[in-house]
């Protein structure tokens, strides 16, 4: 599990500290628990070795001064591991229902990778929504455990020890009350039902999904009056909504094709991974507590809207929807990411503009109102793609590209000439990056190596 962890890095929900600090931990603490959670480790470097700076009786104490830096008290679990190197402490943090800040006032949230103040404005957001998150945790009435379907169960759990790379050895109801599936007394949850019921929708009748499409530009048929050409209602468990619903989107996702060089190669209406990208967060945070409408997929001649009800959640604004991350329905998006659905948290909304544009799309626009939440994409292309490789790299690296096509080779002091107030170290990262991606080709050795376009 800890390998997982660190490989992925520091980022939505976790950190690394080298060597223990209790205000940086007090501040990761009280930022954690306002947003998603996490996992703080202690005592490891920027390779995910450890430092050897840390031991139990002092990881005990650095932790118990950051938790009286916090108001209120901010719940931790932590325990010591082996990883590579020695020894570290994780510190597990759970999302809290509460509002936390704190000695001196501040009330942080994580983004990305780093701990941010809120204002005022946006504290007071986060604190009149704060609780909504524990809609899903509630008893479904009249729910058994006998509605949780074992087939998806066992699914999940697949998934989940592949994500974890390790074997749950306890058993399967612990594994689902861990989850948020189900409560203390073993009654499933409405994240449970939505997960895992056979049918959910029986008890939860909102919780699916209706594609529409529609052959013009506006909500009528092709005589003009009110109609549609095809209109499906998906149901069932979460995962089998996002599943399905991807089928016949793709079904209905007009395909060409382009050549290049040799190849001919196949472009769909819509980047595949962006309308994935839209529809998975759409199940993932609606508001579940409103009743009365589904999730709605329209496909129109020139464009595709994706609809979940409910606003914007905690402080998520329009103007802030790229670089902030907080999860309406906590239980529902950890669980749809041990399965594979969300790659990694906070980075939805940047991989839809990412795809849109780089394939010659305009943006996609966003549409919040109180008890609704939009995406639109349309299907004009505005200026040819940009290939796949240019757009995985920074700036920098753009740069060498540049100077390449220009010159044919480029040498580290050549690079350096490029960008002077860089350190050397981190240009050599860049262009071994580029290797490892494939882009270049390293030639010769020491002092005499240079680098191509392979």
């Amino acid at each position: 599990m800890w390998e997982d962890i660190l490989r992925r890095g520091p980022g939505q929900t976790v950190a690394a500290m080298p060597e223990p600090n209790v205000d940086r931990l007090a501040e990761t603490m009280v930022a954690f628990a306002n947003a998603d959670g996490g996992v703080i480790i202690l005592g490891v470097d920027s390779s995910g070795r450890a430092t050897g700076d840390i031991y139990p009786e002092e990881a005990e104490g650095v932790i118990l001064d950051a938790a009286r830096q916090c108001r209120p008290i901010v719940q931790t679990e932590w325990h010591q591991e082996e990883i590579a190197g020695g020894f570290a402490i994780f510190i597990r943090i759970p999302r809290s229902t509460e509002l936390h800040s704190l000695t001196d006032g501040r009330v942080l949230i994580r983004t990305r990778s780093e701990n941010r103040p809120l204002s005022g404005e946006e504290i007071q957001q986060l604190a009149a929504t704060k609780s909504t998150g524990e809609y899903e945790a509630q008893a479904v009435p009249g729910a058994r455990r006998d509605d949780l379907d074992e087939e998806v169960i066992a699914e999940f759990v697949a998934r989940w020890q592949e994500k974890q790379r390790r074997e749950w050895t306890r058993s399967i109801t612990d594994l689902l009350v861990q989850a948020g599936a189900l409560d203390e007394r073993g009654r499933p949850t409405v994240a449970g039902l939505l997960l895992f019921g056979r049918e959910p929708q029986a008890l939860l009748p909102h919780s699916g999904l209706v594609f529409v499409k529609f052959p013009g530009t506006e909500p009528r048929g092709e005589d003009g009056r009110a109609g549609y050409g095809r209109r499906e209602e998906i149901g069932g468990p979460l995962p089998t909504v996002i599943r399905q619903s991807w089928q016949v989107i793709m079904e209905e996702m007009r395909t060409g094709a382009v050549v290049k060089g040799l190849e001919r190669e196949e472009q769909t209406e819509y980047p595949p991974a962006a309308v994935r990208e839209a529809l998975v967060n759409a199940v993932a945070h609606r508001d579940y507590r409103l009743r009365g409408r589904r999730i709605e997929v329209r496909m129109f001649a020139d464009r595709m809207e994706i609809i979940s009800p409910g606003g914007l959640p905690g402080y998520i604004t329009l103007d802030n929807i790229v670089t902030e991350h907080f999860s309406r329905n906590p239980r529902i998006v950890q669980a749809l990411f041990q399965w594979g659905y969300i790659e990694e948290l906070g980075l939805g909304v940047d991989l839809m503009i990412d795809e849109m544009t780089s394939t010659g799309h305009p943006p996609p626009q966003f549409r919040a109102e109180p008890y609704l939440f939009g995406v639109t994409f349309y299907n004009k292309q505005e200026r040819p793609p940009v290939a796949r490789w240019q757009r995985v790299m920074n700036e920098r690296q753009a740069k060498a590209l540049e100077y390449l096509q220009r010159h044919g080779r480029i040498t580290s002091r050549e690079y350096h000439a490029i960008c002077p107030d860089v350190s050397t170290e981190t240009l050599r990262l860049d262009l071994s990056d580029l290797v490892d991606k494939g882009i270049l080709l390293k030639i010769g050795d020491k002092k005499g190596t240079y680098y191509i376009l392979k």
